[in-house]
């Protein structure tokens, strides 16, 4: 479903989707706990995994990469002056909205050229140099420590605080300047409100198709979980989409791991997808 808010405080005229909620999904709302929903008609639902075996993990493995490849030459085959449109089109109804001005803690990613993810420079030199204490933003950012979908995200101050790793890829150094550890989100003592999350492919629903590191799913199940067992309030998972990388509902398969998002920011508006974002984001 589609409608045309107005008066809708992000833009005028936004088009927003916002299923509410399919019939087939099921979710919890409470503060204390997820809010990340999941089709029962998806391989991620409870009486299916248990007996799920490992060939048709293994085709839907195969399915995500044939995915994947498709996204990744239409991500390619994208006009140079249109993604940079789109780059400014998302970042700026990001720096416009209450729910990213309001954010006090945030997680987001770092953008990467090469791999044609939607730019967030914007964005984060906005968070780095506001000078002012009570609407300054905390920031982490992402770390890959090893293969094995360990992921970290870190405080940063600036962007000096990153160094290009093996893959020419930024991200923050383990230390400071000082030498000092920086603060891992996971050790920190008050939560992130919002997650700015990349990913190849995504669809109304909430279904995320990342690039088959696990990275980002294993991080935001540990990390929900242990918000779960402090009783804070779950982040707001929000993804970054060019129009290119929005596909038809039910096409990007499902395994047991998969997090679903909240809502996606595209270059034409928010898709609202779970009831918080409803919430939070009219």
């Amino acid at each position: 479903m589609i409608t045309n808010h107005h008066h809708h405080p992000f833009r005028k005229p936004l088009s927003i989707i916002t299923p509410f909620p399919p019939p087939h999904t099921c979710f919890t709302t409470s503060s204390s706990s997820s809010h990340i929903y999941c089709p029962k008609s998806s391989p991620i639902s409870a009486s299916m995994t248990t007996t799920q075996t490992h060939d048709n993990l293994d085709a839907i493995f195969a399915q995500k990469r044939v995915l994947r490849s498709k996204v990744k030459k239409d991500l390619r085959s994208m006009d140079p002056t249109l993604r940079s449109h789109e780059d400014d089109a998302i970042q700026n109804l990001i720096l416009e909205a209450p729910w990213f001005k309001s954010s006090m803690r945030l997680c987001a990613y770092i953008s990467c050229s090469a791999l044609r993810e939607v730019d967030t420079s914007k964005v984060l030199q906005h968070v780095l140099r506001n000078p002012n204490e009570e609407t300054a933003k905390k920031l982490y950012v992402p770390r890959v420590e090893d293969k094995n979908c360990y992921m970290r995200m870190l405080n940063i101050s600036g962007m000096d605080d990153l160094i290009a790793n093996s893959m020419n890829i930024l991200e923050p150094a383990p230390t400071d300047a000082n030498g000092n550890d920086r603060e891992d989100v996971m050790l920190a003592n008050e939560p992130v409100d919002l997650l700015l999350l990349p990913g190849l492919a995504f669809d109304r629903t909430g279904r995320r198709l990342g690039r088959g590191g696990g990275y980002y799913d294993t991080f935001l199940s540990k990390y929900q979980e242990q918000a779960k067992e402090r009783n804070w309030k779950q982040p707001l998972l929000i993804a970054l989409s060019y129009s290119v990388q929005i596909l038809e509902e039910g096409v990007i398969p499902l395994t047991p791991s998969d997090v679903f998002i909240d809502a996606l920011v595209s270059p034409s508006g928010f898709i609202l997808i779970s009831p918080v974002a409803q919430e939070i984001c009219r």
